[in-house]
């Protein structure tokens, strides 16, 4: 039993390295590197995926070829038997699948829009303000939610935790994640330190958010 990883640097995949790591799964990983000028996918990937994006994983046991990152992860959590999977009381279990999906629903599009205006000659810079701007309430509501209790869902690291990790990785480098939210620092440093999280960022090569 094996998933192929297609990992494209700097980018959402590394959690999917993460999280195989987590669990235990035997995986390999296919890695591809962005056009130096455009920072795009290459196209190579068109042929793993008509998406031509990362990650996307290959399983296979069944040959099934998966995209999207939240689905990835909840078909990961499935291969594992459950582990890094929604906990056993009600509230914690919709905390688990609101994190889950908030990562790419909520906080990713601000995030890449900074990136994309962090492009722009003259006007990006003024525009970033104003999305930085917008985007600190959803920090806020982050570093409330870290300070009341360990993990996202509850008292254990799940999958949203997982997912979660890239935003706000992001979000640290450029969306004025700080100090000045101390719980959400302090988690950062916590996964950055598990053993499955550094021996998937050896696996999967240089990336820029750790």
């Amino acid at each position: 039993m094996t998933i192929i990883v297609h990992h494209l640097e700097n980018s959402r995949s590394q959690r999917i390295l993460w999280l195989l790591e987590e669990v235990g799964l035997p995986y390999e990983i296919k890695r591809y590197e962005r056009n130096k000028q455009t920072m795009l996918a290459p196209p190579e990937l068109k042929a793993v995926h008509p998406l031509g994006k990362s990650p996307v994983i290959e399983d296979r046991d069944d040959g099934r070829v998966i995209a999207e990152t939240g689905a990835i992860a909840e078909y990961i959590v499935e291969k594992a038997d459950g582990k890094f999977g929604p906990p056993v009381h009600r509230d914690a279990v919709l905390r688990y699948r609101q994190f889950l999906h908030y990562a790419e629903g909520s906080m990713m599009p601000p995030l890449l829009m900074m990136l994309v205006l962090g492009r722009v000659p003259i006007f990006g810079k003024s525009a970033i303000k104003r999305v930085a701007a917008m985007f600190a309430p959803h920090l806020d509501y982050v570093e409330s939610e870290l300070a009341s209790r360990p993990w996202f869902a509850g008292d254990d690291i799940s999958a949203a935790d997982v997912m979660m990790s890239f935003p706000l990785e992001a979000a640290r480098r450029r969306a004025r994640l700080d100090a000045s939210r101390p719980a959400t620092i302090a988690w950062l440093d916590k996964i950055h330190a598990r053993p499955a999280y550094q021996t998937a960022l050896k696996k999967g090569g240089p990336y820029a958010y750790a």
